[in-house]
């Protein structure tokens, strides 16, 4: 549903505009609301709510008298919360997310099929310089 890379800025309030390809997406799937959480490798998770609601029952499901489990479902799961986007498609990310995922002003937006990504510009580049080049090396180990 969600592809593309975009950089953009933050506002002085903190907000972020979604790519417009997002925004028209949402319209036309009637995606309202979204959920926003800390995500792996220092970026931001973004999910429709739909597809928040489908993680939520996936990590549910899993034992909770592991350690390990209890200790990413603590994380996972506090630093979520709802944003709605305003008419002009911005969203509000709150600051102990932004301060997690070392987002200053510039961002990378990064569509992952069921998710956004959020990135700050100099963590996304890092990433994508240190993976890149691992990518065909990675699609064999994976695809078969």
């Amino acid at each position: 549903m969600f592809y593309g890379e975009y950089e953009h800025s933050l506002d002085r309030k903190g907000r972020l505009i979604l790519p417009s390809k997002f925004r028209q997406i949402s319209k036309e799937n009637y995606i309202e609301r979204f959920y926003i959480t800390r995500g792996l490798d220092k970026c931001l998770f973004i999910f429709t709510e739909e597809e928040w609601k489908l993680q939520e029952q996936k990590f549910k499901s899993l034992p909770f008298t592991k350690a390990e489990i209890r200790k990413f479902n603590r994380l996972y799961f506090s630093g979520a919360c709802e944003i709605i986007p305003d008419r002009q498609g911005r969203v509000l990310i709150p600051k102990y997310l932004k301060e997690y995922a070392q987002i200053e002003r510039q961002v990378v937006i990064v569509g992952v099929a069921d998710r956004v990504e959020i990135w700050g510009k100099k963590q996304w580049k890092d990433f994508y310089e240190k993976t890149q080049g691992a990518f065909e090396d990675i699609a064999e180990k994976l695809i078969e």
